[in-house]
């Protein structure tokens, strides 16, 4: 039967897959993942998938049919298309679970225009990626094919689904746009909301700079109607431009939290908020300057300032202004419109929502600048909450124009494979080769819809190597998440990631004699940023770690220093290079765990349209790893914040990290809930968002809560920004 007709009951692998769930014995019956698994092949793939005599034939067609494009496998030989590929069928590649085959098929192999066929298996994905990414470069395309064969690296997920298709979408992930205040900037936010949505891309925007309601336009007071109603236009801007109805365009928006709107921002998300304003579909963010955080400690007042009055004061946009630094000279300038609440009273308020809908994210956007190593500020982030670079205003005139073309950002993500990299026969050169297909993607993004996301790409190069499965190499190698010896791990992992980004960044920017706009400005180029890598041997503190990492070339204080002359002297070509997405079906793929978050269930049952549940044992358990496989609503959620804290020091940008609660604590769980109630309480979020901030996270995605009703609050619902 063909892929269309194809039904539940025709078929064994879904009854196989759901057998998982029905112990034997009092065991996990494992075996039935692999059953399904290869019914899944016997039974779906094989028989439809479209065959071929010869690899020439194969490519001849997809280029006639215009599936694949045919400029970038005329940049290669023949013989060495036939070289590859042969490589790649050597490699011998097995998916090694049943969801990773399903959702492999299911959402990125490429079909025929009737989807009746396959035209490609996951071999074949990575041929095309690896030439593609490569760009003609022979060498690089047989690394990089060397390293998503054996899934040590991960590409986007519209990098990967897009790479060589004739007809496609963008290989970027997301934008980030920033919104002044007067109406020709709204306009021109609502109309790039609904081209960035088109071609398939998540939109983060900030409205910090809009005056409030009821401040005056022209001299008349109460004339301006807030953020509201633009957070309105945006959210139906994403539902109407929904890329043919294949998705739900995705958006988030941030507010500053000394903004006077955002007790009305917030309450635009919860169930009873008036219908002309509440808002279903639209992500919500806060910007959170140091200052809240002293406020709160000292149970203050807190005083919100009108963006309107204070850009006629600072001559720059709300955005621009250090808050922390100018909070006391703001409150005693009579010139600045401003508005007094309890700062405890908002700090609840945003754990009401958190607990109801898992929003706002947060982003704490002084420990964001502070550890920027980049010229200017950083504003806002993205729909992830991981994109933290820097910004800079536009000013547009009546006809819609760019009268001083500003500079915002396109993300281009990709992601190690923890476990497997740490297989790598050569960890250095496998960070490289991953820099260079991002490079690509950087290189040749042109979003010209949005020209300050254009300006914003040109100048700064900027890419995103992540990482996934960390909770799998904590199981794999029994360690429990939150351990010392995870801790330990995760210091020395991301200090690799950080000396092979900028050893290769360096090496392009010397090959090409280019450098980012303004790196002469930045902390790379007076060497300050390197400091701190100089003051102390960067080596694991534990036997067991140590012993992990004795195949790795671990930089040493020498390493570093030479490091550090070669920029200063040529320079680094991407203004940042590190970022941690959340992860989503390429995970799975990946047959590993997503993100560097713990994993929710040892056996996670996932809802698919049409299809029902599907189950998803953990990847690699075993009776050896299931003591180290806690859910994550058993963990205490200042671990997590440990991890991610212990990566985030060497992180240029940010981490999408998610807190998982339970709406009845567990006995012993959190040492404050002791002689108190066992319920989740609006006091649990405060202390644990402080509790981030004080370790140096920069910014919390969701709040996902497990209720008594066995429901999720506040799911992972990020499908544009999954890599």
């Amino acid at each position: 039967m063909s892929l269309k007709t194809i039904q539940p009951d025709q078929v064994s692998y879904y009854a196989l897959n759901n057998e998982i769930n029905i112990p034997i014995d009092g065991q996990i019956p494992l075996q039935k993942d692999k059953a399904a698994l290869e019914a899944f092949l016997t039974e779906n793939v094989q028989p439809n998938m479209r065959q071929f005599s010869s690899l020439q034939e194969r490519l001849d067609y997809l280029v006639k049919e215009e599936y694949y494009e045919a400029e970038f496998l005329a940049a290669y030989k023949p013989a060495f298309l036939n070289k590859l590929y042969q490589y790649l069928n050597d490699q011998d590649f097995h998916f090694k679970s049943f969801m990773a085959a399903y959702k492999y098929y299911a959402q990125y192999a490429l079909k025929t225009n009737d989807g009746a066929q396959y035209l490609e298996d996951f071999k074949d994905r990575v041929f095309v990626n690896a030439l593609f990414f490569a760009d003609g470069d022979e060498q690089l395309a047989m690394d990089l094919a060397d390293e998503m064969i054996h899934q040590r690296y991960q590409p986007a997920t519209p990098s990967f689904l897009n790479a060589g298709r004739a007809r496609r979408g963008e290989l970027v992930s997301c934008f980030l746009l920033q919104i002044t205040d007067d109406m020709n900037s709204i306009g021109r936010a609502v109309n790039s909301a609904l081209e960035l949505s088109r071609i398939g891309g998540g939109v983060g925007l900030t409205l910090s700079n809009l005056r409030e309601a009821g401040a005056p336009i022209k001299g008349i007071d109460g004339a301006a109607s807030g953020v509201l109603p633009v957070m309105k236009l945006l959210e139906d801007s994403f539902s109407y431009s929904n890329q043919l109805g294949q998705r739900q365009g995705a958006g988030v928006v941030y507010l500053n939290v000394f903004h006077p709107d955002i007790i009305s921002f917030l309450g635009a998300k919860k169930e009873n908020a008036d219908e002309k304003y509440r808002l279903k579909t639209l992500s919500l963010g806060v910007i959170v300057p140091d200052k809240y955080y002293e406020l709160i400690e000292q149970n203050a007042d807190m005083y919100l300032f009108s963006p309107y009055s204070v850009e006629k004061v600072y001559g720059q946009p709300f955005s621009y202004i250090d808050i922390t630094k100018e909070y006391d000279n703001m409150v005693a300038n009579p010139e600045i419109k401003k508005y007094k609440i309890k700062a405890r009273d908002l700090e609840n308020e945003i754990s009401k929502l958190q607990q109801e809908s898992g929003y706002p994210y947060v982003i704490n956007i002084d420990t964001a600048n502070a550890a920027n190593p980049i010229a200017g500020k950083i504003i806002m982030s993205n729909l992830c909450s991981e994109i933290l670079q820097v910004q800079t205003p536009s000013a547009i005139n009546n006809r819609q124009e760019y009268v001083t073309m500003g500079t915002d950002i396109s993300c281009n993500l990709g992601s190690t494979n923890i476990p497997n990299l740490m297989k790598s026969p050569n960890f250095g050169h496998s960070v490289e080769s991953m820099v260079r297909a991002l490079t690509y993607v950087t290189d040749h993004s042109q979003i010209d819809v949005v020209p300050s996301i254009e300006a914003g790409n040109e100048q700064a190069h900027t890419i995103g190597l992540g990482a996934m499965g960390l909770h799998t190499y904590f199981a794999s190698n029994q360690m429990y998440y939150g351990s010392e010896e995870s801790l330990d791990f995760t210091n020395i992992y991301f200090m690799l990631l950080n000396y092979y980004t900028l050893k290769a960044s360096n090496a392009i920017a010397k090959e090409r004699h280019e450098t980012f706009v303004n790196f002469d400005k930045s902390a790379y180029a007076d060497g300050s940023y390197f400091d701190r890598y100089l003051e102390q041997d960067w080596a694991p503190e534990t036997a067991k770690v140590a012993a992990l990492f004795v195949n790795v070339d671990l930089p040493t204080k020498a390493d570093w220093q030479a490091l550090k002359d070669a920029v200063m002297q040529d320079g680094l070509y991407h203004q940042n290079r590190l970022a941690v997405a959340p992860n989503g079906s390429i995970s799975y793929i990946n047959d590993t765990s997503a993100s560097l978050q713990p994993i929710v269930n040892r056996i996670e049952d996932r809802q698919e349209k049409k299809i029902g549940t599907i189950y998803y044992p953990a990847p690699n358990l075993s009776n050896e790893t299931l003591p180290y496989y806690e859910s994550a609503y058993d963990i205490d959620m200042r671990k997590v914040i440990d991890v991610y804290a212990a990566a985030q020091q060497h992180v240029d940008q940010g981490m999408s990290m998610t807190l998982f609660m339970r709406s009845t604590i567990p006995a012993g769980l959190y040492p404050w809930k002791d002689g108190r109630t066992d319920k989740m309480t609006t006091r649990d979020l405060n202390i644990l968002r402080n509790y981030a901030h004080h370790k140096g996270i920069k910014s919390i995605y969701y709040i996902r809560t497990y209720t008594d009703d066995q429901e999720e609050i506040g799911s992972n619902a990020c499908e544009s920004c999954v890599i």
